[in-house]
């Protein structure tokens, strides 16, 4: 097959080496992988399903949902399939528009989420503390434009990025020690002055996230402001619980998020593996566990999956 044959070499190919240190384990960390994705794949096209099927939930929050269902799905798609490749025909190549374009879709994906987030937030926002003008503020529509907001937002910052890397030289070194062409892996291989692709990506990433993180904040702030200026319990509680599953998935994608852009900075010391491993961890977890937390938190959704589950068992 073309894949062996390839070599480091070839000015048109790089070589995603998978998990250097771990060959041997490939076929077995292979599982993890491909469950994941499957598992991913399942509850986010089950949300997909749900919200398009049923007309009581087509409704702002829910089709915030299915935008966050949409990033998670496209964001482990970008990575599993080559991964699997590498781990079990041992497909190492990939050309270097093709990794440019990998590096640019995961990079805009990502960044869309966290717009779809501060989205998110500004939704909870609007129910708990200006209930009254809810569905005026948050129609369809608005929630439809705010999303082109945050793609075109990600797509202009994200673009400079492998039109940077296709600016450097990469001599004879096209070996990336990774499953997937995250930018600063591709930049440290090039035997260029890669200071800018530095700063830049360093920038974008805490610009974006420190933003999206303030805007998210911000919201919170008022909404517990709100809240605590109730007087029932009862009505405490149920404003807080409307922002559960929000605010676990924001500790999900941000903590993991953040880490894996430092690491990549400035963990020299990490070993190798390690790294690679929980780099392909924040990509991979999230998008399992986002549909999940969602199923679990919200009553409304979870009743609803379930009768779409006891139909499909029982058939009525």
């Amino acid at each position: 097959m073309a894949g062996f044959n390839l070599t480091p070499s070839d000015p048109s190919t790089f070589i995603l080496m998978g998990i250097p240190g771990l060959e041997a384990a490939h076929i077995w960390i292979s599982i993890p992988f491909a469950m994941f994705y499957f598992i991913s794949l399942l509850g986010n096209f089950t949300v997909l399903y749900v919200v398009g099927k049923e007309q009581t939930l087509q409704k702002p929050m829910y089709l915030l949902l299915c935008m966050l269902a949409l990033t998670d799905i496209a964001t482990p798609t970008f990575i599993v399939p080559k991964a699997l490749c590498i781990f079990w025909f041992n497909l190492k190549s990939i050309t270097v528009g093709g990794c440019l374009t990998q590096s640019f879709f995961l990079h805009t994906v990502s960044a869309t989420r966290s717009a779809v987030l501060v989205t998110m937030a500004f939704d909870r926002y609007v129910a708990i503390c200006n209930p009254l003008r809810y569905t005026t503020i948050l129609t369809n529509a608005q929630i439809a434009k705010l999303g082109l907001v945050g793609l075109t937002r990600a797509v202009l910052c994200i673009l400079p990025l492998p039109l940077l890397l296709h600016r450097q030289p990469f001599c004879g070194n096209h070996i990336i020690p990774h499953t997937y062409c995250e930018h600063i892996a591709v930049a440290k291989i090039s035997c260029g002055d890669i200071t800018f692709n530095r700063i830049y990506g360093l920038v974008i990433a805490f610009v974006l996230i420190g933003l999206d993180l303030t805007l998210i904040a911000l919201s919170y702030g008022l909404i517990i402001r709100a809240v605590f200026r109730i007087s029932s319990k009862q009505a405490h509680q149920k404003a807080l619980n409307t922002c559960t599953a929000h605010i676990c998935v924001i500790l999900i994608s941000y903590t993991a998020g953040l880490f894996t852009i430092l690491n990549h900075r400035f963990g020299q010391g990490t070993v190798p593996h390690v790294h690679i491993i929980l780099a392909n961890l924040y990509l991979l977890i999230p998008p399992m566990l986002n549909p999940i937390i969602y199923g679990v938190k919200n009553k409304e959704f979870r009743d609803i999956v379930g009768k779409y589950i006891w139909v499909i068992i029982w058939g009525h």
